[in-house]
This record gives C-alpha cells, structure tokens and sequence, in this order.
C-alpha cells in the first residue's frame, strides 16, 4: 500500500502543478485562442475545459459531483481490491496512477467545475481538436496495468 501513496501522491503533484504552470503562469487561460504553440505541428497548449467524461461525453449535463463520486468511489474499490497480494510491484504502480491521476482530475472539477486539459498533439496534417492532461495519461496506464498485470489473487498450484 505504501507503493500505491507514494506513485500516487508524486502523480497527484505533477499532473497539479503541470496545471498550474502551464494555465495559469504561462497564461494559457488568459490566451485570445487558447493556445500556445510548444513544439510545431506535434505539441501546442489548446486549453480545453473538459465537463464531461471522456473526450467531453455529457458535457451538456450538470456532471459535476457525479463524476467527483465515480472517481473517489473506483479510488476505494481498486485500494479495496489490493489489501491482498495481486501481483508485482508494477500493479501496485499501476493503482497509483490510475488513483493519483483521477484524485488530480477531481480536484479541478471541485475548485473549477471541470478538468483543466491543455496537451494537444497532431502530426502530419491532422488536427487532433481534443485535449488532455497529464493525469488523464495516468489514469490510462494505471488501467491498462491493472488490467493486465494484476492476477486474481489465488494461489496457484504447480503441476
């Protein structure tokens, strides 16, 4: 467990004070288009306010506090679900992203009503017109990590 604090306590700081710098000492949220151009045409700041799941799914809907419970709720349930060995180290890495990541998001939805994104890449002439952020790049390893390196935990007998 103490793996699982520590990923995610140093997820948590990085993904907030990426945040922080790049909205609001780079101005990012005080740019006329929001945006500002990193490392032309792969990387630029496109600040997006995201209200919604994923990709702004239910945007339109007051989902505030609900998605707030989602994620504190599935924070409990994977911390639930390893009090018993499941695994290496790298599953326990892996919650601590994926809770690291989603306690950084809750925290823009409860001071700004949304997840702060700004990371946009495009590459060869598409313009990718979603954004994200560092904790959401977390929540998604943190998941595929759980997914597949974590075992059921059941002792398994040698033939």
């Amino acid at each position: 467990m103490r793996l699982i604090f520590w990923t995610g306590l140093w997820v948590f700081l990085l993904d907030q004070i990426s945040k922080y710098y790049v909205v609001h000492w780079l101005g990012l949220i005080n740019e006329a288009d929001g945006r500002i151009e990193v490392w032309p045409p792969f990387l630029e700041f496109r600040m997006a306010w995201n209200r919604g799941v994923n990709f702004g799914l239910f945007a339109d809907f007051d989902m505030r506090w609900v998605l707030v419970a989602v994620a504190l709720i599935i924070s409990a349930a994977v911390l639930y679900w390893l009090r018993k060995p499941r695994g290496s180290k790298w599953v326990y890495i892996s919650a601590g992203f994926l809770i690291g990541g989603a306690l950084g998001n809750v925290i823009d939805r409860i001071f700004y009503g949304a997840v702060a994104d700004f990371l946009n890449m495009s590459c060869c002439g598409i313009d990718n017109p979603y954004a994200f952020n560092i904790a959401d790049i977390t929540i998604f390893m943190g998941a595929i990590g759980l997914a597949f390196l974590a075992d059921d935990g059941k002792i398994k007998k040698k033939a």
